[in-house]
């Protein structure tokens, strides 16, 4: 038995992840290689660079509010899962399992094996500068980026979060060079660029496009809600890196997109495959090398803390007999979720060869509508279980605002993208037979029974993990809920 802790005899995930910890789950989750690589997306739907910039701003400002009523419900329901806890408390089993299903078989596995390719790809740039690295090369190095940030994440919560804190800074370090350069050049007098910022032709339709596009870009702003029964006073904490990290992360894409800009033509920055390149070419001379570094940093870190959140996403399932029931155990001494963490690692090592983005492109409408379906079980339970203790409460506006546009953002690739569309539904209701044959099932045969409990036994020797005792209940701050 592991030494004692604040948890007493219990073994349970402990609470670790502190402010800063969690400030840099939500920045560095959010920030990959996008801003770096293609942000023209945005561009090119808006009809202009005054109309892009007002739409990253737009975006930060919708995730932020979505952050904020995510708050409410992590402060309410404060169990690791997210989304996931959410629908599982407000409508029962079969939403939350499908939820789940979707993120444990595609969107989870695919976005990290997307993010590794993409580390390897520019960890290697500099290795082959004149031409792409071999695509052996790119694959055997992003499994190695997956074993080592899945060994690490299994050995220590705080090592994992000292370098998810790390790598952040990084990346912020990077971004702040790339506005400094642009903010260098605008005061130079170099602003012609900016003084046609609304030439081009504007639509509905592409606005909306554009910000499809660009919450993509801030995808990751729900993360912390995953790991809240690790976050240390999470009534006080969980709100306060909402305030400080997506303003951070919103005042950078703006300033980034501004520095872009500033230098190159729109037609420039869509075209570009990897824009930061482009800029740094102009603007930063010698240090234009090591932008690839840059981007590598960058998406190791953002897949540090994709990892991180993918396994109390496993294990929360398992907890509640929606997953086979080994991927809730914790290692007896260092208490992190090792099978949870290995089943996504080795999920993410499956996708490496798969035709990845066609994957992520069906998936991309049950994002929003897991997590308008999350926002609606906001609603759900004011109504239903008002006694329910809520350290913070959001306006009613806001939640209402927020599932609306949740409402538009599932409807617009049903109209634009039918087809890709329909085969994310296929594949999401492809997890009702599993529902039933898993979960609803209770009189399985005795042989399944006792394979499934020999296996589990010699998981658990070999891994050193048990089944963890219920979580220990955060003492509340007061009788009262805060407004927000």
């Amino acid at each position: 038995m592991a030494g004692r802790d604040t948890d007493g005899d219990k073994v349970v995930l402990k609470r670790k992840v502190t402010l800063l910890n969690g400030i840099s789950i939500i920045v560095g989750s959010i920030i990959g290689s996008g801003v770096f690589v293609s942000p023209g997306g945005v561009l090119a739907y808006a009809g202009s660079p005054g109309a892009a910039l007002i739409l990253w701003g737009i975006c930060g400002v919708f995730c932020t509010i979505g952050a904020l009523c995510f708050s409410e419900l992590g402060t309410m329901l404060p169990a690791a899962g997210g989304e996931y806890a959410y629908i599982l408390a407000a409508f029962g089993g079969l939403p939350a399992f499908l939820t789940l299903w979707v993120n444990v078989l595609v969107i989870r596995p695919a976005t990290q094996a997307v993010v590794a390719l993409t580390f390897a790809e520019y960890a290697l740039a500099l290795t082959f500068p004149t031409c792409d690295p071999p695509r052996a090369a790119v694959m055997l190095l992003a499994a190695a980026a997956l074993g080592l940030l899945t060994f690490i994440n299994c050995a220590s919560v705080r090592l994992t979060m000292r370098i998810q804190t790390l790598f952040t800074g990084a990346k912020l370090l990077a971004l702040i060079v790339i506005i400094g350069a642009g903010v260098t050049h605008l005061c130079s007098g170099h602003t012609e660029q900016l003084e046609r910022a609304w030439d081009g032709e504007h639509s509905v339709g592409g606005v909306a496009l554009a910000l499809y596009s660009g919450l993509f870009a801030y995808g990751g702003w729900n993360y912390l809600n995953f790991v809240t029964e690790e976050l240390k006073d999470p009534y006080r904490n969980l709100p306060r890196a909402i305030w400080v990290g997506l303003p951070l992360v919103t005042i950078i894409y703006v300033l980034v997109n501004v520095s872009y800009l500033a230098v190159l033509s729109p037609s420039a920055l869509m075209s570009s495959n990897a824009v930061a390149v482009s800029f740094g070419t102009i603007m930063l001379g010698p240090l234009r090398y090591a932008v690839p570094v840059f981007v590598a940093l960058s998406t190791f870190g953002s897949l540090n803390g994709i990892l991180f959140t993918s396994g109390r996403l496993f294990l929360a399932g398992a907890r509640k007999g929606h997953l086979p029931p080994v991927l809730a155990y914790i290692h007896l001494r260092k208490r992190t979720p090792i099978p949870a963490l290995a089943i996504t690692c080795f999920l993410s090592l499956c996708m490496l060869g798969a035709d990845i983005i066609s994957l992520i492109n069906c998936l991309s409408f049950v994002l929003w509508l897991s997590i308008g379906a999350a926002i609606a079980a906001l609603l759900w339970l004011r109504t239903t279980q008002p006694q329910l203790h809520r350290p913070i409460r959001v306006h009613m506006a806001l939640p209402i605002t927020f599932l609306a546009c949740c409402v538009y953002l599932v409807v617009v690739p049903m109209v634009t993208e039918p087809r890709s569309t329909g085969m994310g539904i296929m594949m999401t209701l492809s997890g009702i037979p599993v529902y039933v044959a898993g979960v609803l099932w209770k009189n399985k045969p005795e042989l399944v029974s006792a394979i499934h409990k020999s296996v589990t036994h010699r998981l658990q020797r070999i891994l050193l993990v048990v089944e963890p005792d219920e979580p220990v209940e955060v003492p509340l701050l007061n009788a009262g809920d805060s407004q927000t």
